[in-house]
Order: C-alpha cells, then sequence, then structure tokens
C-alpha cells in the first residue's frame, strides 16, 4: 500500500500570519496538534512537519505536541544542523529527512546537494541513525545525488516533484516524470527506498503514480487548501482514495 504523509506545516503558516507575536492572553489558531489529529483519524500514514531554523511556520511547542500526541509516524523534515539534529535526537520522530533550508524562500525549493555537500550530509545521516532514526534525503531524481545519498548510509531518498508539478507544458511534465522514473528505479538498485514529494496536488497524483518503487507520499499545501473548501478529514480521504490505484506489486 502506498502510504501517505500529510505535511501540516501549512496550518502553522496560517497561524503565524496572525498570531505571531500576539499577547499572552491570544489563542492561536488554526492548532497544527489538532489538524494532525484529524489527518490520522481520517486514515493518514503519518504527519509530516518542518522545523526550520527560523521557526517561520511550526514551532518547537509544536513538535513537543505532536510527539505526545501522534498515533502513526512523525516525518520531521530539517536542515543537518547542529542545534535542529538535537532536537531530532531528543524528541525521537520515526523519519528525518534532511532538506535544503533556505530563509528567503517560500518552501523548499529544489533537492539537497548531497554530492557538493557530502561531508556534512553523511555526518548528520550517521549521527541521527546512531540516535535510532530513520533517515531519508529530499533529493532531486539525479544520478549523482542519488549515488551519494546511497553512500551516506541513508535509508530513504524522497524525490523532489517540484519540477514536474511546475512544469509549463505537457512535453516538460513528461520529461520530468521520465526523470522521476528512472530516479525511482536506480535509487532502488542502489538499495534505497523511495518517497516522494513537493507539490502532489489532485490533478497531477495520477502522473506520480506511474513512478514506481514508491513507499510514501508527502503532500501538504494541496490537502490544506482543499480543507479550506471541504473539510480536512475529507480532503485527506480523496487524497487516499485517489493514491489507492498505486500497483500494490511496485
Amino acid at each position: 500500500m502506498l502510504k501517505l504523509g500529510v505535511n501540516i506545516d501549512h496550518v502553522a503558516t496560517l497561524r503565524q500570519a496572525r498570531y505571531k507575536g500576539e499577547p499572552t492572553g491570544a489563542v492561536p489558531e488554526p492548532d497544527p496538534v489538532a489538524a494532525a489529529s484529524l489527518c490520522e483519524l481520517a486514515g493518514a500514514h503519518g504527519i509530516t512537519l518542518h522545523l526550520r531554523e527560523d521557526r517561520r511556520h511550526i514551532q518547537d511547542r509544536d513538535l513537543r505536541l505532536i510527539r505526545q500526541t501522534c498515533r502513526t509516524r512523525i516525518d520531521l523534515e530539517m536542515a543537518a544542523t547542529p542545534a535542529i539534529i538535537r532536537i531530532a535526537l531528543e524528541l525521537k520522530p520515526e523519519v528525518c529527512c534532511l532538506v535544503p533550508e533556505k530563509r528567503e524562500e517560500i518552501s523548499t525549493e529544489g533537492g539537497l546537494d548531497v554530492a557538493g555537500g557530502y561531508r556534512t550530509v553523511a555526518a548528520a545521516v550517521k549521527t541521527l541513525r546512531a540516535g535510532g532514526r530513520e533517515v531519508s534525503l529530499f533529493v532531486d531524481p539525479d544520478r549523482k545525488q542519488l549515488e551519494a545519498s546511497a553512500r551516506t548510509g541513508a535509508e530513504f531518498v524522497e524525490l523532489h516533484t517540484g519540477a514536474h508539478a511546475n512544469a509549463a507544458s505537457h512535453a516538460a511534465r513528461e520529461r520530468e516524470l521520465d526523470r522521476l522514473i528512472r530516479g525511482a528505479e536506480l535509487a532502488h538498485k542502489l538499495g534505497l527506498r523511495v518517497n516522494a514529494g513537493h507539490g502532489i496536488n489532485y490533478e497531477n497524483i495520477h502522473d506520480i503514480l506511474r513512478i514506481p518503487r514508491l513507499v510514501e507520499l508527502n503532500i501538504g499545501h494541496s490537502i490544506i487548501s482543499r480543507a479550506v473548501l471541504v473539510g480536512l478529514d475529507r480532503a485527506v480521504r480523496e487524497m487516499l482514495a485517489l493514491m489507492a490505484a498505486y500497483p500494490a506489486a511496485s
């Protein structure tokens, strides 16, 4: 079964847009902790969240409370920095996904340069795995990056699907999809398990399901956007229904 991890960062983004710097007496909303529980009740297999260094959306308190209440799996997206690694080792999310992080970006743009920053990434992987965490690397479907990822000792790669999602034409989408398909097959041959995420929505999911070897999709913005119109429970269930078409043998 192809699994769904729901990224709740965008719930926290909405909260922070209104309540950042609010007086102590305010009750910030919407609550990402409650959102995580609703996603689980709707059938999500895990909760994904990104504790950024600048704390622009998810806060430390969110992560701590979700760690206490989550009944599925937590996938913590994180930069490979000592401070965030310490938090991950303390709070023990099931998966730590190392991602690139730029303060000026709205959302994560592009995959991690594992090849270019190999020593830093490999050291972070070693530390996190020694602490009992599964480690995933968020990378573009590029041979050099996938081969470097395998050498780090990470168990997973999460293929960055943003280029496919943002492609301006059908031909461009097909080219990006071909890259993802070839990347997934190469990752599998290298001994890596394969997840995918970024820009996946209710329309392009049909293309994404053509990628072989997938274990989990991490989807946030599209589900939270849909939830504004139909509610979080229905938004999660609709995505799960679409994902049910994924071939069981992949």
